[in-house]
């Protein structure tokens, strides 16, 4: 049954050809939710019938979803003209509705470039140049891309589980200009969209993915970040041995009393590679993604890090992982362009349309998807060339602390 209003949710819109990529948008699960819009159209597994504008309360029935008191069955989609409001916040789109387990999965089905309007704006700063909107709109792109998921019932979610996504009252005109700019672009490596992790500030150095996650990506390297300094870059915070051993019970280490904590091995980023805790009873030594996971969850803004005691001070926000938007604001000031910043965070990868992703179109069709065509742009059925073409981003020389670096 799943599967068939999958398939169901997926063909629904197929009619309505528009110059873009479908994406399902996960915004909340709530037993219930009010949503404000004006006149739409109603679509259920029973047909579909004309409304006029209203506030709707939307609740989970026992097995089926509930519109103003009334069983609509196991979904319901509501299509406006202009969007809707759901907690307060207004969305471009249409929302789906869908009944799971005693809830209501509330979901945005909006298209892509309209997702990213909501999306930039809540992960940089309209103040920051506009390389940077411009590199953040393309990773945001091909995140939102990587994570399509057509066998599910969304491809996203509108937190930074996935990445925030806060709907058109965060729009801003240079926001806009941004997406618009670099519309249909996308980082790829190997014909895919790459995993296209970025964070707030490296703290000078950018982390490898292996020493964060413990899985080597060729792309997600340690790179020197000399431009990295957001407001709050360096920081301290004092640990207690108890929030410690907490942690440490978290992955299943007892220990006793904790009565010490010290790295053992520091990677090239300045990050814990082996970290051992003394304990009353025992002592551990945990690798790098333990030690992420024990730093982070001990409410550390970020793993660069140096130890006095149970003093720690540190550098940087956020895993450290891919782009950091405070070295890319750094390095736009500098006269980077978005090409050259995607390059240096990301080396060896390629900057193309969406298009090259290998396998793309099977996947969406083996899932239901009428025709690609009705999710391509324009611009690329227009295209002289079979093949979109693809650019090598590539880096300048640039000095760091008096030493040249150079770009793979």
């Amino acid at each position: 049954m799943l599967r068939v209003w999958v398939t169901f949710f997926l063909l629904l819109g197929s009619a309505f050809a528009q110059q873009d990529l479908l994406l399902r948008v996960l915004l909340t699960e709530a037993p219930a939710a009010s949503v404000q819009l004006g006149a739409h159209q109603r679509n259920t597994a029973y047909g579909s019938q004309d409304f006029g504008a209203g506030t709707l309360r939307i609740a989970a029935g026992p097995s089926e979803v509930l519109v103003a008191g009334q069983s609509v069955g196991p979904w319901v989609e509501l299509a406006p003209a202009d969007g809707f409001t759901l907690g307060g916040r207004p969305y471009r789109g249409n929302l789906l509705a869908v009944w799971q387990a005693g809830r209501v999965l509330f979901i945005n089905r909006v298209w892509l470039e309209d997702y990213l309007l909501g999306v930039v704006p809540s992960e940089v700063p309209a103040s920051f140049p506009d390389a940077v909107l411009q590199a953040q709109a393309i990773l945001a792109r091909t995140f939102a891309l990587y994570r399509l998921n057509p066998q599910g019932l969304y491809d996203l979610c509108a937190t930074e589980r996935c990445q925030v996504y806060l709907g058109r009252s965060v729009e801003t005109a240079r926001h806009t200009s941004a997406v618009y700019a670099t519309r249909s672009l996308i980082v790829s490596y190997n014909q895919k969209p790459i995993t296209a992790v970025y964070h707030s500030d490296s703290g000078g150095y950018t982390a490898a993915s292996a020493e964060v996650w413990g899985s080597s990506v060729p792309y997600l390297v340690s790179r020197p970040d000399p431009f990295a300094q957001s407001p709050g870059s360096s920081w301290s915070r004092t640990l207690s041995p108890a929030a410690v051993a907490q942690g440490l019970a978290s992955q299943g280490f007892q220990v006793g009393t904790v009565q010490s904590i010290a790295p053992l091995f520091i990677s090239e980023s300045g990050r814990p590679l082996r970290l051992r805790i003394v304990g009353s009873s025992r002592s551990v030594e945990l690798d790098g993604p333990q030690s992420t996971r024990l730093l982070r969850g001990l409410g550390l803004p970020s793993t660069r890090v140096r130890f006095d005691g149970w003093q720690v001070f540190g550098q940087g926000s956020g895993h450290g992982v891919g782009m950091s938007q405070w070295g890319a604001r750094g390095l736009a000031l500098q006269g980077w362009d978005f090409r050259q910043i995607l390059g240096y965070y990301y080396p060896g990868t390629f900057l193309s349309s969406f298009e090259v992703v290998a396998g793309l179109q099977d996947k969406l069709y083996r899932a239901g998807y009428p025709s690609l065509t009705t999710y391509w742009l324009h611009t690329f059925s227009s295209s002289p060339t079979q093949t979109p073409a693809a650019w090598l981003v590539k880096e300048p020389q640039y000095t760091v602390r008096g030493r040249k670096s150079v770009g793979d």
